[in-house]
């Protein structure tokens, strides 16, 4: 997806706004920033593993995955809306723990006002497990 793409998306929609924000906040590493763009009931679920359930629990979760990243970019293929929520297409490359990893995912968003309501992830959970370098699940 071009820089111009992009761009007209957030103007044209204030929900798409809201993920650009979330898929800044991934990219700049700004796990307080996440955890503070969802709900305070908000849901955040991979969804081959138990949802994570409210925005002090996403919070929690997301600080300790994101203290062994390195580096990360949030690759935008295609994003859009379809009827009341965001899907996003894209290819997640990192560093975690000076792994290095990409995994592609189709993730979509609920909005609520300003803020993520549900964020449904679906990927391939052994290609992450093994992108990340690790032996087993930390789910």
């Amino acid at each position: 997806m071009s820089m111009q793409q992009k761009e007209a998306l957030v103007a044209s929609d204030p929900d798409i706004a809201v993920v650009q924000k979330m898929i800044t906040a991934w990219n700049v590493r700004d796990w307080n920033l996440v955890a503070d763009l969802f709900t305070e009931d908000g849901n955040l679920h991979s969804m081959m593993i138990d949802p994570v359930i409210g925005r002090e629990t996403i919070r929690k979760r997301i600080v300790g995955l994101g203290a062994g990243i390195d580096d990360i970019t949030l690759h935008i293929v295609n994003m859009g809306r379809v009827g009341n929520v965001i899907m996003i297409e894209r290819v997640d490359e990192f560093t975690y723990n000076g792994h290095y990893g990409k995994v592609p995912v189709v993730g979509i968003l609920e909005i609520e006002g300003d803020l993520v309501k549900e964020w449904r992830e679906y990927y391939d959970r052994a290609e992450l497990i093994h992108a990340l370098g690790l032996e087993e699940d930390f789910g």
